[in-house]
């Protein structure tokens, strides 16, 4: 396990006269953006920097739900500043993830290309089940052990509610209720009433209430709240004297809520412990810690120091260390599903294979691309667990829709698009939602992987030795003299990928040799 240590000025860290590693994450929430650095020595992860910005993403979607001009503008001004303090860190080293407002904003692709011009490094959009994982996992990294936990973060745009045990989550959800869309809608005028406190406490129970009864029934011994909304009502309840225990409880919330109608507006609140920059959106927040605390029972919760930043952080540091998350979700799905692994294995490493032969004249990220061809090539029959007709169809649907643990959006429809395009022909409506940037690699990653599951269809135990040789969009693939001859079902179904790869403007030529190819 990692341990976390307090933040410390670079130059008063221990041993500084040593090569040490750097990681950085990157939040771009709703409401505020943060970046948090660490270092890792010694097996301590020490946190070195953190930088917040607010932005207010969520309240920059306009009524088509596209982000505005200036609420980019806002947000990218932010991020050509964080990129000034990590600049000329390896990109393996950070990790940028964008949350509810980008998974909703139509015009999120056009953002994510700026962002990545104005920081430095690419964004990936996470999913509300992911980001409740790493939040967890940003938690139970900074807070000491006490049982099973209750974990809520109430976001710009979502609100995020965990329950797991050490490091492991037991149940996720994100909700769609957060401090500045429930601003936007019950409090927009500035005004802090009776009624719009009403209004989204009843707006939040309705979104809890699918949740309810299962968290109830599961139960914690422990309540812990991360961010800034649960943060900004522990300050404000401690300077007034309203904690319970050193806790936020019910009648801690009562007393917060009847001090902000007695302001009357955003403009009136003097509240000790309350910072300018959280008025705006601090009756919202407190509307739905009151509905989390009376469908969920809470009866006592207490601020924690880690976020989602710090979870990202901390899984950024698995992936260095060779501990990475999406490796043990990949062996959990070909478990679930009954995936032939030796099949996998065989594959997976006539795919690679392939494209060892192939990156240097189609200059592919190398490790991008192995990634997801390893990953495609073990999942590619998953769907035959539903029915061996369309198989093809089912794993890319399974993969697509179903939450899997430290993996973005963009890469479960990468790999989505692998797997519907591995047999018969391709279809151009699986690259659509993908980054038009990567379409054209990733229609050569499916090449590669039709052409592994096209060599392994005999399922033999010896590897088929070939060697590809590529010219722009021409495939030749070389084989030992008589050894097509010997293997006809094999030779047959590569003279009938041939056509299929025709149609979409690749030429596969057969040859074969005398010398023995390895």
């Amino acid at each position: 396990m990692i341990m976390a240590n307090a933040p410390q000025p670079p130059s008063e860290l221990p041993g500084s006269e040593r090569v040490a590693s750097f990681a950085a994450a990157v939040d771009l929430g709703s409401n505020s953006f943060h970046m948090v650095i660490g270092r890792i020595e010694g097996g301590l992860l020490n946190v070195v920097d953190k930088l917040r910005e607010r932005v207010q993403l969520a309240a920059g979607l306009d009524d088509e739900g596209n982000l505005t001009d200036a609420a980019m503008d806002r947000s990218l001004a932010c991020l050509e500043r964080f990129g000034q303090r990590i600049d000329g860190m390896p990109a393996e080293r950070v990790r940028v993830v964008g949350t509810n407002t980008l998974r909703k904003a139509k015009n999120g692709r056009t953002f994510m290309e700026r962002a990545r011009l104005a920081l430095g490094y690419p964004v990936e959009i996470i999913s509300g089940r992911e980001e409740a994982r790493l939040i967890y996992l940003g938690v139970a990294q900074t807070m000491p052990d006490t049982g099973r936990r209750l974990v809520v973060d109430i976001g710009g745009g979502s609100t995020e509610v965990i329950i797991g045990e050490a490091f492991d989550t037991l149940e996720a959800d994100s909700l769609y209720m957060g401090c500045v869309s429930f601003t936007q809608r019950f409090f927009a005028d500035g005004r802090i009433t009776a009624k719009g406190f009403r209004d989204a406490q009843l707006a939040a129970e309705l979104e809890l209430q699918s949740i309810a009864q299962s968290y109830r029934k599961m139960g914690w011994d422990s309540a812990l709240g991360c961010s800034g909304t649960i943060n900004a009502v522990y300050a404000i309840s401690r300077e007034n004297g309203w904690l319970d225990n050193d806790g936020i409880t019910p009648r801690t919330l009562k007393k917060l809520r009847k001090a902000l109608l007695a302001a009357g507006t955003v403009d009136g609140l003097s509240l000790p412990g309350l910072a300018d920059d959280r008025k705006p959106v601090i009756a919202a927040g407190t509307a739905i810690l009151e509905a989390l605390f009376l469908d969920l029972r809470v009866e006592r919760m207490v601020p924690s120091s880690g976020a989602l930043r710090e979870g990202v952080l901390y899984d950024l540091v698995g992936r260095i260390n060779h501990e990475d998350v999406r490796d043990r979700t990949i062996r959990w799905f070909q478990g679930h599903y009954q995936a032939d692994l030796e099949q996998a294995e065989r594959v997976e490493q006539s795919a690679l294979t392939l494209l060892h032969q192939a990156t240097r004249v189609w200059e592919l990220d190398e490790v991008w691309a192995e990634q997801l061809l390893a990953w495609a090539s073990r999942l590619h029959e998953i769907g035959v667990s539903i029915s061996h007709t369309g198989y093809h169809k089912h794993g890319a649907y399974i993969v697509a829709h179903a939450h899997m643990a430290g993996f973005s959006r963009e890469e479960q429809r990468t790999i989505a698009a692998l797997l519907a395009n591995q047999r018969r022909k391709i279809k151009p409506e699986a690259f659509d939602t993908l980054d038009p940037l990567r379409v054209s690699d990733v229609l050569r990653l499916v090449v590669l992987l039709r052409l592994a599951v096209r060599l392994n269809r005999g399922r033999d135990f010896e590897r088929p030795p070939f060697v590809l040789k590529v010219k722009k969009d021409q495939l030749r693939l070389h084989f030992p003299d008589g050894w097509l001859e010997q293997h006809p079902l094999t030779l047959a179904a590569l003279e009938d990928e041939a056509q299929y790869l025709q149609g979409f403007g690749f030429q596969l030529v057969l040859r074969e040799a005398p010398a023995t190819l390895p």
